[in-house]
C-alpha cells in the first residue's frame, strides 16, 4: 500500500513547500471586502456634498474593509491628504476631530426639518431622528485626538530616567 499524500502544508520530498491552489472562499471573502471598501468610499465622497449622508463613518468603514480586501487602497486611504489624518486618529486612538463632530452634528440637525417636512406619517420621522440623536451622543463621547503628554510643573515634559527615580 503506498503512503498517503502529504497534507497541503507538509513539505514536499524535495524539501520545498507544496504550492497551494487558489482558495475560492478566501478569494470571495477578499472580493467582498474590496467591494465594501469601494462602496463605502463612494458613499463617503457623496456625503461630502449631500447633507444627511455622513462622510466620516463611511470613510472609516472603507479603511476597515480595505485593510481586509485591498492593501493598496488601505495604504492610499491612510496617506490621503483629507482622509488620512481622520483614519489614522481613529485607528490609533478611536478619536474623531472636533471639526468632524461639529460637521456631523450640524448635518444631522439639518436633516431633522427635512424629515419632518417630507415624512408621509408622523411616526415615520421619529426612528431616524432617534438614531441620529444616539449617533450624535456616541460621537461626542469619542476622544478628539491623541492623548496629550503629561507635563511637569514648569511646562516641560518630565525627564525620563532608567531607574524611575528623579534626577
Amino acid at each position: 500500500m503506498p503512503p498517503p499524500d502529504p497534507a497541503p502544508t507538509d513539505p514536499q520530498p524535495s524539501g520545498g513547500p507544496r504550492r497551494r491552489g487558489l482558495d475560492p472562499v478566501g478569494v470571495l471573502r477578499r472580493a467582498l471586502w474590496w467591494a465594501l471598501a469601494w462602496l463605502a468610499l463612494a458613499l463617503g465622497v457623496v456625503g461630502i456634498v449631500l447633507p444627511g449622508l455622513p462622510t466620516t463613518p463611511f470613510v472609516l468603514l472603507a479603511a476597515y474593509a480595505a485593510a481586509r480586501g485591498s492593501p493598496r487602497l488601505a495604504v492610499y486611504l491612510r496617506g490621503h491628504r483629507q482622509f488620512g489624518p481622520m483614519i489614522r486618529d481613529w485607528q490609533a486612538h478611536g478619536a474623531v476631530s472636533r471639526r468632524a463632530k461639529w460637521l456631523a452634528t450640524v448635518a444631522m440637525a439639518a436633516c431633522v426639518p427635512v424629515l419632518w417636512w417630507f415624512s408621509p406619517n408622523a411616526w415615520a420621522h421619529w426612528p431616524p431622528i432617534v438614531v441620529m440623536a444616539v449617533v450624535a451622543l456616541w460621537l461626542w463621547r469619542r476622544p478628539e485626538g491623541p492623548p496629550a503628554p503629561v507635563r511637569g510643573r514648569d511646562g516641560d515634559a518630565p525627564a525620563q530616567s532608567g531607574t524611575g527615580m528623579p534626577g
